[in-house]
């Protein structure tokens, strides 16, 4: 397997992985309303940013999640999901460093849903 190298690896990424969150039965209650055609690129040009630096995402992201009355739970799964999605698709530094960005932002986002 390769690693992660460009916008198309990260566009593969988060399109399998959001494919296995609408069929996860904790986590798809959160995403039924969401235009997937719509939201999408957002969330691959915010992933990257996140891992290839690519300039220009400004949203904030912990803002967005706030309102979504997340638990632990809900968080643990999201990065479970992430991790065998990237696992099975990528080795390598960047994925490994990809894994971390996804505990860390988990995390941050959690810590501001907790104060």
């Amino acid at each position: 397997m390769n690693d992660i190298s460009n916008k198309e690896d990260i566009a593969l990424l988060i399109t399998t992985f959001y494919e296995k969150v609408k069929s996860d039965e904790i986590l798809s209650p959160f995403f039924v309303d969401l235009d997937f055609e719509k939201h999408m690129p957002k969330m691959i040009h915010f992933w990257c940013f996140a891992v290839l630096n690519e300039p220009g995402y400004t949203t904030n992201v912990v803002e967005k999640h706030l309102q979504m009355h997340l638990k632990e739970n809900h968080f643990s799964r999201w990065l479970q999901l992430f991790n065998e999605t990237t696992d099975s698709l990528f080795e390598g530094e960047i994925a490994n460093q990809t894994k971390q960005r996804a505990q860390l932002i988990g995390w941050t986002i959690q810590s501001k849903i907790k104060n």
